[in-house]
């Protein structure tokens, strides 16, 4: 491949994770307000596939599987180039890595940790 169609990959791929961020700031607010995160873990530019992780308090949440199936519904229709959108919280399996036997603890809304402070988690929702 020559540097400049990498180049165009790049600024594609970059410009694409871009709006798949934007997308989840702005229809998924909820996330980051009940101390959520969701992080790109994958863009695949040639099948038009998107994998995404929830952490934080997503991790154990109840509604999560319901937040799941809305970005991967709503994700395919408002960004035409994603064409299948995986996600999970990585308590999928209960008994692997992440799991709460393996010392994760839930966090649920309103809880601070010391870790925490300082980091900048990004914009808050205007409610």
């Amino acid at each position: 491949m020559s540097t400049d169609a990498q180049d165009t990959d790049t600024d594609a791929e970059d410009d694409l994770r871009e709006r798949v961020t934007n997308f989840l700031r702005r229809n998924f607010p909820q996330i980051q307000m009940h101390g959520g995160s969701a992080a790109i873990q994958n863009i695949d530019l040639d099948t038009g596939e998107v994998s995404i992780q929830l952490g934080g308090a997503c991790s154990g949440c109840g509604i999560s599987p319901m937040t799941i199936q809305a970005i991967k519904s709503r994700m395919v229709k408002e960004i035409p180039e994603i064409t299948k959108v995986h996600a999970d919280t990585g308590m999928e399996g209960m008994g692997g890595e992440g799991a709460h036997d393996e010392g994760m603890e839930p966090s649920f809304p309103g809880e601070t940790s010391d870790d925490a402070e300082g980091r900048d988690e990004g914009p808050q929702a205007p409610f």
